[in-house]
C-alpha cells in the first residue's frame, strides 16, 4: 500500500433528529446539474453520525467526517458544530 491514503469525506449538513442516544440524523444538500435539461436540482442524503457528547440539537449546522463503521448504518461522526439552532 502507498502512503498517500485519500483522506477522509467531511461535508457539512444539518440535524433533523438528535432522538437517539450518542446519534444524530445529519441531513446533507447538494446541487446536480440535469444531463440533458441543465436545470440545478436539489439533491439530499441522511447520514447518521456519532455525537459523543450529545451535544447537538435538531437544527445545528454541523460539520461531519467519515470514520469506521460503528454499527450497520453509523459510519460518520461530528467534529464541529458550525452554526448552533436558533432557540
Amino acid at each position: 500500500m502507498s502512503d498517500n491514503a485519500n483522506p477522509l469525506r467531511t461535508v457539512e449538513g444539518r440535524v433533523v433528529s438528535n432522538k437517539m442516544n450518542k446519534t444524530v440524523t445529519v441531513l446533507v444538500e447538494r446541487q446536480v446539474k440535469h444531463a440533458l435539461y441543465g436545470k440545478y436540482i436539489k439533491r439530499s442524503t441522511k447520514l447518521h453520525a456519532h455525537d459523543e457528547d450529545n451535544a447537538c440539537n435538531e437544527g445545528d449546522v454541523v460539520r461531519v467526517t467519515e470514520c469506521r463503521p460503528m454499527s450497520k448504518t453509523k459510519n460518520w461522526r461530528v467534529v464541529e458544530v458550525i452554526t448552533p439552532a436558533a432557540k
